[in-house]
C-alpha cells in the first residue's frame, strides 16, 4: 500500500501539502482532483522522488514499478512502435541481460535471459505496442513512422502509450485525455477499467474520472482529503459537508434559483430530443451541487448579442481543407447544412477527419476550397482556437490584448474599465501586463474567454475550450454556455460539457458532414462497435501475415473475385490463351515456389524445437551445463528463423514482382 504520514511540503514560500495523511491500498484506482495550482503535480513529483517533503514520510513498496507519462516532447527518428516499446522496462531489462550474456559468450546467462524475456511477454510484445498505438488513434502506416514525424500532440499520445506499455504496480497519470479525441479517450477509458495495478489520475473531465476512479483524494488549501467514491459521489459528499459547516446559506439559495431558471427554461424541450432530456438532467445535477458551485471562485456570463440573424450560415457545396505549397488538401467536402439562431450543436469525430477545419473555415481562418458559405446579417463569430495561440500573441500581455479589442469592438472602453473586466477573469495586480507566453494554459484559456466575452458574438465557435481549465472554470463554462442566447458549435472530448450543452450533433467523418441521429451515449457504443470492428479486422490480419508463408504455397495462384451474373463469358480462345499465360506463370515461378516450401517446413521445425526447449527450461529440472546448452540453442534458433523468415520474404518479392510484370 502507499501511506503519507504527517506530510508538510512547500514550493518556495507557497505550502503545497500541510500536515497531510493518507492510506491507498493495492489496486485502488484514485482521482487527485482540486483547483488549477493546488499541488496535484508536486504530489505526483513526491510520489516519485523527484521532490522531498520538508516533514513527514512516504511510504511504497520498493518492489513496485511505478510508470508515467513524460511531460517532454521526444526527439528521435526512432520508430513510434520501436520508441513504445522501450517503455516496457521488464523487457528492455532482458534483452539487455540477453545481449550481455551473447557478448560474453554465457550459455547459462543466455538461458536465464531467455527465461526473462518469455516472463516479459517478449513474443507477442510488437503486437501489444501496435495495439495500443491504434487505440490512441494512430492508423497501419503510422505505427512505424519515426517519433519526429509527429505533430506535438502525437508526440504526447505516443509518451501516453509509452506509459501504459509500462508493467507498472503503481501508474500515475497526469491529464492523459488532453491530446486525445472522443474515440481515443473511450478506448483508453476501458483500457484503464482493465488495469489491475494502483492508479492515480489528475483529470478535469468528469465522465472519465466517473468511469474508472472507486476513491477521490482531494487536494484543497494544502488539506488532502479523501473520499470513497468516483467524482460525482465526492461532488455529493462534499456539498453535503459544505451545507453542514457553511454559514453563509443566502448565496447557495441565490444560486439554487439561479440554476432553476436553468431547469425551467430546458424541461419544456425535454420530449424534442434525447439530447435536450439529458441536459435537464445534468442541470438537476448542478443544482443538487449547488454549495459547491457557489464555493467556486469563478464564475461569469456571455453578454447578449446585439443581434440573433436567423439563419446564421448556409453551407452550400462547402469543401474544407487546407493549402500545402500551392497545392489543396480537401479533407471534407459538400457540406450542405444550415446553422440556424438559438442552436447547440455538438461536433463529433475522430482526430484528422476535419473537425478543426471546418470550424476554421466558418471562423475565417482559412478560406473554403469550395462552395459557398453564407452569412446572414449581422453575424459576430467568437472563435476559442484549440491552441489559444492562433488568437493569442505571446509577446503581450492580457490589458494590450484588451486594449486592442475594445477599439475594434468598443471605443468608449477606458483602461479602468478593462481592468475590471479583465479582473473578472482572475486577471489582477501587475497579471494584466504580463507576457501572455508566460502564463500557464489555464491563463490563456480565461483570456481567450474574456475577449470572447466582451465581443458580444451571436455565435460561438468552440474547439476544444476546457483543454486546459480546472473543474470548476469548466462548470463556470457550462452554466454560462447554458445562458447566452445566441448560437454554439462545439468541438470538445469533454463529455460532461457536451452533454450539458448540446442539443444536436454533427458527425465529421469520411470526408462528410452529416447529422448524427442519437445522443452522446449511442456515440459512444457506435465507437466501440466501430473499434471492436477494426480490432476484429487487425486480428484478422495478424493471423493472415502468421500463416503468410504456409498461405501462399498452399495457394500459388491468385484469387480471382467471381465475376458477376451478368457478365459475358470469354470466348475459348481467349480462356486457352490466358490458361496458357498461367502455366508459364506457374513454371517460371516454380523454383522459388519449391524454395518457399522447403523453407516454411523449417521453420515450422525450427518454430516446434524452439517450444519444446523453452518448456523443458520451464520445467526447471536442468542441471546448470544443460541450462548452458538449451540457451546456446535457442540463441541458435533464434538466428536460423531469422535469417530463414528473411529469405522467405526475398523469394515472395520476386514472385510478386514475376506476377505484376505477366
Amino acid at each position: 500500500m502507499i501511506t503519507l504520514r504527517n506530510i508538510t511540503l512547500r514550493r518556495g514560500t507557497k505550502i503545497v501539502l500541510d500536515d497531510a495523511s493518507v492510506t491507498l491500498q493495492p489496486g485502488e484506482k484514485i482521482g487527485l482532483v482540486g483547483r488549477n495550482g493546488a499541488g496535484k503535480s508536486s504530489l505526483f513529483a513526491l510520489l516519485t522522488d523527484r521532490l522531498q517533503s520538508d516533514k513527514g514520510e512516504v511510504d511504497i513498496p520498493r518492489q513496485w514499478a511505478v510508470g508515467e507519462v513524460a511531460q517532454n516532447m521526444p526527439e528521435t527518428e526512432m520508430p513510434a512502435t520501436d520508441y513504445v516499446l522501450e517503455g516496457d522496462i521488464r523487457l528492455m531489462a532482458a534483452r539487455q541481460a540477453l545481449a550481455d550474456a551473447e557478448a560474453a559468450e554465457d550459455g547459462h546467462a543466455m538461458a536465464d535471459a531467455h527465461a526473462l524475456l518469455m516472463d516479459a511477454g517478449a513474443f507477442d510484445a510488437k503486437p501489444r505496442a501496435q495495439a495500443l498505438l491504434m487505440g490512441l488513434g494512430f492508423k497501419g502506416e503510422q505505427v512505424d513512422a519515426p517519433v519526429n514525424s509527429f505533430s506535438g500532440g502525437w508526440r504526447m499520445r505516443l509518451q501516453l502509450a509509452r506509459a501504459l506499455m509500462c508493467p507498472a504496480d503503481l501508474m500515475l497519470l497526469d491529464e492523459p485525455t488532453n491530446h486525445l479525441d472522443l474515440d481515443a479517450l473511450v478506448w483508453l477509458e476501458a483500457w484503464l477499467q482493465r488495469y489491475e495495478g494502483t492508479l492515480i489520475i489528475i483529470s478535469h473531465d468528469r465522465e472519465f474520472l466517473d468511469a474508472i476512479t472507486k476513491v477521490t483524494l482531494h487536494l484543497d488549501e494544502a488539506k488532502l482529503m479523501r473520499y470513497g467514491g468516483n467524482y460525482t459521489a465526492f461532488e455529493s459528499m462534499r456539498a453535503e459537508r459544505m451545507v453542514l459547516q457553511q454559514a453563509a446559506f443566502g448565496k447557495q439559495q441565490d444560486r439554487i434559483a439561479h440554476l432553476q431558471k436553468f431547469i425551467d427554461r430546458f424541461k419544456a424541450k425535454a420530449s424534442k430530443a434525447k439530447q435536450a432530456q439529458s441536459r435537464v438532467k445534468a442541470l438537476e445535477r448542478m443544482e443538487k451541487l449547488a454549495p459547491v458551485l457557489a464555493s467556486a471562485d469563478f464564475s461569469f456570463e456571455f453578454r447578449e448579442p446585439v443581434s440573433l440573424p436567423n439563419p446564421m450560415l448556409m453551407f452550400d457545396e462547402v469543401a474544407c481543407g487546407y493549402e500545402v505549397d500551392g497545392v489543396e488538401n480537401i479533407i471534407v467536402r459538400g457540406i450542405n447544412r444550415s446553422v440556424l439562431a438559438g442552436q447547440r450543436i455538438g461536433i463529433l469525430g475522430a482526430n484528422g477527419q476535419g473537425k478543426s477545419t471546418v470550424v476554421k473555415t466558418v471562423a475565417r481562418m482559412q478560406r473554403a476550397m469550395g462552395g459557398k458559405i453564407t452569412e446572414g446579417k449581422g453575424l459576430s463569430i467568437g472563435y476559442f482556437a484549440q491552441q489559444e495561440m492562433d488568437v493569442l500573441r505571446p509577446e503581450e500581455g492580457p490589458l494590450s490584448h484588451m486594449v486592442r479589442l475594445a477599439k475594434e469592438v468598443s471605443p468608449s472602453a477606458r483602461e479602468q474599465e478593462l481592468r475590471d473586466f479583465l479582473g473578472q477573469f482572475r486577471f489582477v495586480g501587475e497579471m494584466v501586463n504580463q507576457q501572455v507566453g508566460s502564463l500557464s494554459g489555464g491563463e490563456k484559456a480565461r483570456l481567450v474567454l474574456a475577449m470572447l466575452v466582451w465581443q458580444r458574438p451571436n455565435l460561438l465557435l468552440l474547439d476544444e475550450p476546457t483543454n486546459h481549465l480546472d473543474l470548476n472554470t469548466r462548470e463556470a463554462l457550462s452554466m454560462a454556455l447554458n445562458e447566452f442566447e445566441g448560437t454554439v458549435m462545439l468541438v470538445s472530448h469533454d463529455r460532461a460539457l457536451l452533454r450539458e450543452v448540446c442539443d444536436e450533433f454533427w458527425l465529421v467523418s469520411k470526408g462528410v458532414v452529416g447529422p448524427f441521429d442519437g445522443d452522446l451515449d449511442d456515440y459512444q457504443k457506435w465507437l466501440l462497435d466501430q473499434s471492436k470492428e477494426a480490432a476484429k479486422a487487425a486480428k484478422e490480419a495478424a493471423k493472415k501475415a502468421a500463416k503468410l508463408p504456409a498461405a501462399a504455397v498452399s495457394a500459388p495462384a491468385p484469387v480471382v473475385a467471381a465475376a458477376p451474373a451478368s457478365a459475358s463469358i470469354a470466348p475459348r480462345e481467349d480462356r486457352k490463351t490466358s490458361g496458357q499465360a498461367r502455366q508459364r506463370l506457374a513454371e517460371q515461378t516454380k523454383p522459388m515456389r519449391k524454395e518457399m516450401e522447403g523453407i516454411d517446413a523449417k521453420l515450422n521445425q525450427l518454430a516446434d524445437e524452439r517450444s519444446a526447449l523453452e518448456a523443458q527450461l520451464a520445467a526447471g529440472s536442468t542441471t546448470p551445463a544443460q541450462i548452458a546448452e538449451l540457451g546456446k540453442r535457442l540463441k541458435a534458433i533464434h538466428d536460423e528463423l531469422e535469417a530463414a523468415e528473411l529469405r522467405w520474404l526475398e523469394l515472395s518479392a520476386q514472385v510478386d514482382a514475376i506476377q505484376a510484370a505477366a
